[in-house]
């Protein structure tokens, strides 16, 4: 969404937590239909307009065929893999609290969290990159790169895990690589501008973006420019920060600007770009926002501010130009496309470009407890045990099954901090008191 929208959103739709002292969860945290007070702190919903709001009802005897569940044993991207494309992860799906650890920091801590053989990584604001072990129920390394000229900034650090490394960009300019089982930094650079982009890593090559929208090929082993490629820079900042996502040798690299740029690895040369910042104002100052572009066998889904595009991988052309967006990262499984947009779970065919159903979820959950329409708040949706996931951001879980239908509506043991992953079945996140939680 553009900025304009944002400040409409956050001005006419208001969101509140669930009422958690109600009394109103039973049979092991499986909400009631019949208890309303589920909504009680809920702000009636306010419509925008020129905001995605069409129903589409499914077809009766439609027939969905999902992905198999894939049981997860590690986390080492930002964004779970290096085309950004999450899978149908395996869950027990028993909801119960199996682990609460020790507090891991008394900062602010990262959203994005990292898992790799029973050891959580993560950072918080002051620079800290923490590895925790979940045997050991401890913090094992507690590393902090930054001198005291920098002790009052606060760190926006980005990672990525490969082999026995950590592999850190910030918000000063500073990328260096930290091996935590040895507990000690293997280089580190200063480049002067800071970094805003996840980051990749293909064989010795690391790839990562600045503020200034200039891509870097970066020697994994020691730092050295390989070669940088700048791009269109946008005056104005705001909270998208570049994106990159990798198949086999090829980088998408989508830019702050609206600009995506196909690039080979090997060579470190741009094969194509395109504009996908649609707006009447074009200039550097015109602000344009998306969600991480995801690659599918031969597509990329990007979904920018107004629109949702699939693009064909090779040659940048647009198969489909949807009329909706999404909000959250896309899903897409065999040939569908899951997304939601102004709070409307929308599956589409990703070949024909048919909407198959739209469907309201404050609407769902309303029917669903047979009480008057509110508004939800969402922070995340994935897909596990062949259901979607819709994480609320005062820790309620929505379960749908692949058809649009909600299945249970659960409230989490604690309350979610960081965005969660699954691993060995379970899903993992950070408590608001920065505690690891682990969920079976």
């Amino acid at each position: 969404m553009n900025f304009f929208f944002s400040i409409l959103i956050t001005i006419l739709l208001y969101s509140c937590s669930f009422d958690q002292k109600s009394g109103i969860w039973k049979n092991e945290n499986q909400i009631s239909k019949e208890d309303s007070k589920i909504f009680k702190e809920f702000k009636n919903i306010s419509f925008i307009q020129n905001r995605y709001q069409e129903i589409v009802k499914l077809d009766k005897n439609f027939q969905f065929k999902i992905n198999k569940p894939v049981t997860n044993l590690a986390w080492e991207d930002e964004y779970f893999s290096n085309n950004n494309h999450l899978v149908n992860f395996s869950y027990s799906n028993r909801n119960q609290l199996i682990f609460n650890s020790k507090k891991t920091t008394r900062h602010k801590i990262s959203e994005h969290i990292f898992f790799k053989k029973n050891k959580l990584i993560t950072s918080d604001k002051k620079g800290n990159v923490i590895v925790f072990s979940i045997e050991d129920n401890k913090n094992i390394a507690k590393f902090n790169f930054y001198k005291n000229k920098y002790k009052k900034i606060d760190k926006i650090l980005n990672l990525i895990i490969d082999e026995n490394s950590i592999y850190i960009s910030d918000n000063l300019g500073f990328l260096y690589a930290y091996n935590y089982n040895k507990k000690e930094i293997i280089w580190a650079k200063n480049y002067k501008i800071p970094f805003r982009s996840n980051i990749k890593i293909y064989q010795n090559k690391i790839i990562l973006a600045n503020q200034n929208n200039t891509l870097f090929f970066i020697n994994k082993n020691n730092g050295e420019i390989l070669r940088k490629i700048p791009t269109e820079d946008s005056s104005v900042k705001n909270k998208f920060k570049n994106n990159i996502s990798l198949y086999e040798n090829k980088i998408k690299y989508l830019n702050t600007y609206g600009s995506l740029y196909s690039l080979d690895v090997d060579t470190m040369r741009i094969r194509w770009f395109i504009n996908l910042n649609k707006s009447l104002d074009i200039n550097p100052s015109n602000l344009f926002m998306s969600n991480q572009p995801v690659i599918y066998k031969n597509k990329i889904f990007v979904p920018t501010q107004n629109n949702l595009y699939i693009l064909d991988l090779i040659t940048g052309s647009t198969i489909f130009k949807h009329k909706f967006t999404s909000e959250y990262k896309p899903l897409i499984f065999k040939n569908f496309l899951y997304t939601i947009d102004n709070n409307f779970l929308i599956a589409s065919d990703i070949n024909t470009g048919k909407i198959i159903f739209s469907y309201n979820i404050n609407q769902k959950i309303s029917d669903y407890l047979n009480i008057k329409r509110k508004s939800v708040d969402i922070k995340n949706f994935m897909f596990a045990d062949n259901k979607i996931f819709i994480f609320l951001k005062n820790s309620y879980l929505i379960q749908f099954a692949a058809d649009g239908e909600i299945l249970t509506v659960y409230k989490m043991p604690k309350k979610i901090n960081s965005n969660p992953i699954f691993i060995e079945d379970k899903i993992i996140f950070i408590n608001n008191k920065n505690k690891i939680n682990i969920i079976n």
